[in-house]
């Protein structure tokens, strides 16, 4: 049985990890959109390099995908403004969204974050709300939004933030039970797998999974 995936944002840490693991699976193809090319050949890897602004022009790209892998995202430091990150982080995956549900695309799976909340008064959390928000809006058969803690794994760019709370947040993890335990760090690489995961379930509905929810389905 034909079964295809699409990924959006497969050259960051967790878009590349869902590429991989969707490779390694039993999907028939796997179509990733992509500003630039990963350095990757597999007999069931079609790229696709997008101009985000014009997504609509990638049409046939949704077409007959079972599932899309929704992991886009940036800093506020890399994409230089307020705005821009907005158009990374909200306005590409609705876009990406509405065009795959009027495509027939079933199941869409998107990284979003701890704390997301449209009405937060922390610019990050409120973006990251709104575009749960907008995602639940398309009305996807089903629609699965992951929300993990800092994300462990190697990057292409350096963030130093980053690496600084990831030593620390590695340092503290015995600590990490609990109340404490949905704080802990996740690698990357199992918030790819959890994402892998629900989709072969093929579950309908709106599921939210907070980090410590992700830290188990995510496991091998």
């Amino acid at each position: 049985m034909t079964k295809i995936a699409v990924v959006l944002g497969a050259t960051g840490l967790v878009g590349k990890a869902v590429t991989g693991d969707l490779l390694a699976g039993d999907w028939t193809e796997v179509r990733v959109l992509v500003r630039r090319p990963l350095p990757l050949e597999h007999p069931k890897l079609k790229q696709v390099l997008v101009d985000w602004e014009r997504i609509d022009q990638y049409r046939e790209e949704f077409m007959g995908a079972a599932a899309v892998f929704c992991c886009l995202g940036t800093t506020i430091k890399q994409a230089g403004s307020q705005a821009a990150f907005e158009r990374v982080d909200l306005e590409y995956p609705l876009a990406a969204a509405r065009l795959a549900k009027e495509c027939g695309v079933k199941q869409f799976l998107a990284v979003s974050s701890m704390g997301a909340n449209a009405k937060s008064r922390n610019f990050y959390s409120r973006t990251k709300g709104k575009a749960e928000e907008g995602l639940i809006a398309v009305q996807f058969h089903g629609l699965h939004l992951f929300r993990p803690s800092l994300l462990l794994g190697e990057r292409t760019e350096f963030r130093l933030g980053e690496r600084v709370a990831a030593v620390v947040m590695k340092a503290l993890d015995f600590a990490m039970v609990g109340k404490a335990a949905k704080y802990r760090a996740i690698p990357g690489a199992k918030v790819a797998r959890a994402m892998v995961n629900i989709a072969l379930a093929n579950t309908g509905g709106v599921h939210v999974y907070p980090n410590d929810v992700i830290h188990v389905v995510g496991g091998r």
